[in-house]
């Protein structure tokens, strides 16, 4: 059924409808340009440090934090599990600062998002390993991770609705794909910073104290994140829902209400990230232990393998978020998950050849594959939930399915390479999850160019709830 016959909401949208509901134009470029900046800084500098974290636990913190347990995969597994708390952390950040950006807004939450992440990355940085301090060492690593998924958990929503709620209908996919864009620019410094540390230290030197650079230069791109943050403003539509709530006192918000109004919205967002989740961290994280522990490839070529692939992904994201404008959400969304369902089948022989070139080329396609999945999640999951209950909606589906998916893939894929010897049962682990992702899409109604007033007044008129107040911008 196309949007034009029914929006997600529940609401018809056809034309009358339409000149009812016209949405704004949206936010004058400069504007959305300075308001996407905004957004886009502070997604840098949280995926930086959670990223960050994620390469440091498949080259150094198996073997830092954690005793000898007898082989190299060991550590990694128990490296990885540690790197899994700030993904339980998450949801926890996603309901947290769901409900008070619903209530308070977007700006302001995401100015303390980022100055927790920033806090929890520095003192890791600072932490002594094992053999100072015995099991403290990996003790306080999962306390800091705990708070940095925590953070994160609550960053991700924000940002992204501070730019679809600004965007124009018709070009929400591409506007709200930069802040996605931005992920892999965070990647893309973490790893170019302990590329240069590989390369200008010895290996000795690199494992002993070259690595915590990389967590400490976080503090700089912390301060210019908050001070851009905090020149931005709140989207009209914003403030006209949460005018509304004020007003009107059985009028709800947040995450309770979410679930129990929209449960069908929050089940949809964590199908369509599954798959995408767990084809993310196989190929950024579980491409690094497979290289290096069965090839014994090298850690510097490695980091630059993923260094060019990573500026590809951000190059490609936009491009899909316009295409999603063009030829909807759905269309786009299921060529991801279909591509990403064989991309293992063909990667890790190209992989197996251990020619730089061949690599390079093999981690590039799998982020391009990737990318025809997220790039288009801001838009598709704003256009699933009314305003009063956005930030709480996206946030929800999309960090609860990190425990579920990305927390878990590098230990899976790990485990399963560590017991069969193949890359194969990794494969067949990422066919099921795209599986479940096509599932979920074809479950999905298209919803490219429709207006959030309208997705809010079918959400009123199915509530039965007074229509919130129209302002001029």
């Amino acid at each position: 059924m196309s949007v034009n016959q029914r929006n997600d909401a529940g609401g018809t949208a056809g034309p009358g409808r339409a000149a009812a509901g016209r949405e704004p134009a949206g936010a004058e470029p400069t504007g959305l340009r300075k308001i996407v900046a905004a957004s886009m800084v502070g997604t840098v500098v949280e995926w930086y440090e959670f990223f960050l974290y994620a390469t440091a636990a498949s080259l150094v913190f198996g073997q830092f934090f954690f005793p000898d347990a007898g082989t190299e995969l060991d550590g990694i597994i128990a490296a990885f599990l540690t790197y899994a708390v700030g993904f339980v952390a998450r949801p926890l950040g996603g309901i947290v600062f769901g409900q008070i950006g619903d209530k308070l807004g977007r700006k302001h939450t995401l100015q303390v998002t980022i100055i927790l992440v920033g806090v929890a990355t520095f003192l890791m940085g600072c932490l002594p390993g094992f053999n100072s301090i015995g099991y403290w060492a990996p003790a306080l690593l999962v306390i800091l991770r705990f708070i940095q998924g925590f953070a994160v958990g609550g960053e991700w929503g924000g940002a992204v609705l501070l730019v679809a709620e600004h965007s124009p209908k018709n070009a929400r996919g591409f506007w709200s794909s930069w802040p996605q864009a931005a992920v892999p620019v965070g990647n893309l410094l973490a790893t170019l910073v302990l590329l240069s540390m590989s390369w200008i230290l010895p290996a000795d030197q690199f494992l002993g104290w070259g690595w915590r650079v990389a967590f400490w230069v976080s503090a700089v791109i912390v301060i210019v994140g908050y001070y851009i943050r905090t020149h931005v403003s709140e989207a009209p539509i914003f403030l006209e829902a949460r005018a509304q709530v004020e007003a009107e006192k059985a009028v709800s918000y947040g995450v309770l209400e979410v679930v129990r109004k929209y449960p069908r919205g929050v089940l949809g967002a964590m199908g369509l990230r599954f798959a995408e989740n767990i084809l993310y961290y196989i190929i950024v994280s579980f491409s690094i232990v497979y290289l290096k522990t069965v090839h014994q490839y090298d850690t510097s070529q490695l980091l630059l393998a993923l260094l060019i692939a990573h500026v590809v992904h951000f190059a490609v994201i936009p491009l899909v978020g316009r295409l999603s404008d063009s030829f909807g959400r759905r269309p786009v969304y299921l060529a991801g998950a279909v591509l990403g369902a064989v991309w293992a089948f063909f990667a890790f022989p190209m992989f197996d050849t251990r020619q730089p070139v061949i690599i390079i080329l093999a981690v590039t396609i799998g982020l391009c594959f990737h990318a025809l999945m997220y790039a288009g999640q801001p838009a598709i999951m704003s256009e699933m939930f009314p305003t009063r209950m956005r930030y709480s909606g996206v946030s929800l589906g999309y960090q609860v399915t990190s425990i579920l998916a990305g927390s878990l893939a590098p230990i899976i894929a790990t485990a399963l390479l560590q017991q069969s010897g193949s890359w194969v049962p990794v494969a067949l682990y990422l066919v099921a999850a795209c599986v479940v992702t096509l599932v979920a899409v074809l479950t999905l109604k298209e919803t490219r160019g429709i207006s959030l007033h309208d997705v809010d007044a079918a959400d009123a008129r199915r509530h039965g709830l007074a229509p919130a107040a129209r302002g001029n911008a």
